[in-house]
């Protein structure tokens, strides 16, 4: 028998206001059609003023307590990914932690940018696994609206804010592909390739917060060699090939990166969710908006295989495969 991660719960929000393309376009130079024919993206959902990270992050957090029918002081850990923190410390998970009103266990932060749900998942498995905690809650929270330069055209039509988040609780499985949970989860990161996606900013550099910056082109390329990658790499280590796939719920990125990486597989584009055109890319929190929506309405099922995957600034990448 081996200890196995299921995912119990899941819960996600989306702040109140939408921005829409066509007011992007009264701002920037750029226009709906332009930005729907590269990105795929229609609109995003933006914090409102005083709404921070961790208020997101709380949101979805509750509705998946709710879901997963377990209570804050259940917990034995919390991970949240972000890379839009309230502050530069404490971590925001301890915020959360707070608010929720758990007192025990433990609750840190983790930062891998757009990768960081998928980190922030293995993270969690590990403990699970190792049988240092029974219960846990992975989130993924960002504010990326406060990094964004709103005069560049060529990143500030991307980027949206959200939260979505799991409950993890220990079950027996017979150490299978069949088993129940989670898998098995794949990292990786290459600092070579900082420079192509990053904020110019920070407090032991420039003591500001800064905006983001990114070679589009670049990040392209290196995402859909990538993450094909990362998937086989996964898919082979269960003994398992792209056609095994009932799900693949990839980070929101770029639709086209999302139709390139499903050709790549030789996966239908019918079995990939997509949220992008409503959502566009909310960094760490894409991956577990992604599935709450497809679990709530119905597409992702019991026994099915899910393969979620995500790549960002570091460059970071991973992909985690789970059998629902």
């Amino acid at each position: 028998m081996v200890r196995r991660s299921v995912v119990t719960g899941w819960g996600s929000y989306l702040p109140e206001r939408i921005l829409t393309n066509d007011e992007l376009a009264r701002q920037v130079d750029t226009s709906d059609e332009w930005i729907r024919r590269r990105t795929g993206i229609r609109e995003r959902h933006i914090a409102a003023e005083g709404e921070r990270t961790s208020d997101l992050a709380l949101r979805a957090a509750r509705m998946t307590l709710e879901v997963a029918d377990r209570r804050p002081e259940d917990l034995d850990l919390i991970v949240l990914a972000t890379s839009t923190p309230d502050q530069t410390f404490p971590a925001t998970a301890t915020t959360v932690q707070a608010a929720l009103g758990m007192t025990r266990g433990v609750a840190f932060d983790v930062q891998a940018v757009c990768s960081g749900f998928i980190f922030a998942l293995n993270v969690a498995d590990n403990f699970i696994r190792l049988g240092q905690a029974n219960k846990a809650l992975v989130i993924g929270a960002e504010t990326f609206s406060r990094i964004l330069d709103w005069t560049d055209r060529t990143t500030c039509v991307l980027f949206g804010d959200g939260a979505g988040a799991f409950v993890l609780e220990a079950r027996d499985g017979k150490g299978t592909s069949r088993d129940r949970g989670i898998l098995s989860c794949h990292l990786h990161s290459d600092g070579r390739y900082r420079d192509f996606l990053y904020v110019d900013g920070g407090p032991s550099s420039t003591q500001t917060v800064g905006h983001l910056r990114m070679a589009g082109r670049e990040v392209f390329r290196h995402a859909v060699e990538n993450l094909t990658g990362v998937i086989g790499e996964a898919l082979s280590a269960n003994g398992l090939a792209p056609t095994d796939i009932d799900w693949l719920v990839p980070h929101q990125a770029n639709e086209r990166i999302l139709r390139s990486t499903s050709e790549k597989l030789g996966l239908p584009y019918d079995r990939v969710v997509t949220t992008i055109d409503r959502h566009a890319n909310t960094s760490a929190a894409s991956v577990p908006l992604a599935v709450a929506e497809a679990v709530n309405d119905g597409r992702i099922r019991p026994g099915q295989l899910v393969v979620l995957e995500a790549m960002g600034g570091g460059f970071t990448w991973g992909a985690s495969v789970i059998r629902w």
